[in-house]
């Protein structure tokens, strides 16, 4: 009688339709990776400056380096440049080099940020570390480039910080306000405006990192797909050329029926929101408003690849 009654038991509709339940795939195994992952900053710390060490192992001058190289790109493509767009060098040359700093933290987030998951492979199959460590330790390691590359935007400044100090244009070659060009205010407390401006652009590189990592450990070709298109993006973007030229008065103010396309690229708002305070350069609440709601966009859809698929990075590496 009583192996009869484990049988029907265990053929019940009850037992049958009660199968286990796993949180896995659920917005607070998410949140809670996320959070975990903040919270070993001695790790994410760690790994990113032994990245930047590592690197430059051996080297006299470490990752000084960096600033070297940054410096004598922007001192080259400055003196070419300001010959080509007709701008003047003490004003051109900040804003070349802000560019080139800038893009060096964007495009080294998308690059690396790709290979995030594939490149730690190995930690993640020994490690049991939050999944957002990765992305962490990718930001902070293109943070700390940023950083030494800011020298170079320090010494620009200490040299040219007369010609910025005032109202001025990169639309004249004179590059003072006079007549119908268009003009930046200069230099003025708006400069802390490039602190919030960063973290902004930090925090995107971060559900940049997590959502291009985990479809690119799914899908290899993307990688290459995104490098592609990297390239394009810089020329697309206003870095080595400005836009003031093509505003009233510029000396290309005949093509500016292209404003509207560039203000379609969203990397020329995330580069107006650090760059613009830094040069005082002028800028719109419309680049804060578009930065704004593409964070939060960007970050719905890093949670909901995190909900889905970040169980199954493991096994995709």
């Amino acid at each position: 009688m009583h192996a009869t009654s484990t049988v029907q038991a265990a053929n019940s509709p009850v037992a049958a339709s009660a199968p286990p339940t796993s949180d896995s795939k659920t917005f607070a195994r998410a949140f809670a990776d996320i959070k975990a992952g903040f919270s070993a900053r001695e790790l994410w710390g760690h790994l990113g400056w032994q990245d930047i060490k590592q690197r430059y192992r051996r080297s006299v001058i470490g990752p000084f380096w960096i600033t070297i190289s940054q410096a004598v790109i922007a001192l080259g493509l400055g003196l070419l440049y300001s010959q080509l767009f007709n701008s003047p060098i003490q004003v051109f040359l900040p804003y070349l080099s802000t560019g080139f700093i800038l893009w060096g933290f964007i495009s080294g987030c998308l690059a690396e940020g790709m290979e995030t998951f594939i490149s730690n492979e190995g930690l993640i199959k020994q490690l049991p570390a939050p999944l957002s460590v990765y992305m962490l330790r990718t930001v902070w390691r293109q943070s700390l480039l940023l950083a030494h590359n800011m020298i170079v935007y320090v010494a620009i400044l200490a040299i040219f910080f007369t010609a910025l100090d005032n109202r001025y244009s990169l639309g004249d070659a004179s590059g003072q306000c006079i007549g119908d060009v268009f003009c930046h205010p200069g230099l003025s407390w708006n400069i802390l405006l490039a602190i919030p401006g960063f973290f902004l652009l930090a925090l995107n590189a971060g559900w940049v990192t997590l959502l291009l990592g985990i479809i690119s450990t799914r899908f290899r070709d993307i990688p290459q797909v995104i490098n592609s298109l990297i390239q394009l993006l810089f020329y697309g973007t206003p870095i080595v050329w400005p836009v003031d030229q093509l505003l009233a008065g510029g000396t290309r103010s005949g093509i500016s029926w292209v404003l509207p396309i560039i203000q379609l690229n969203p990397l020329y708002h995330f580069m107006q929101v650090v760059r613009a305070p830094l040069i005082g350069q002028s800028f719109t609440p419309g680049n804060w408003i578009v930065v704004g709601s593409i964070t939060i966009v960007g970050w719905a859809l890093a949670l909901v690849a995190m909900r889905n698929y970040r169980a199954r990075v493991s096994y995709w590496v």
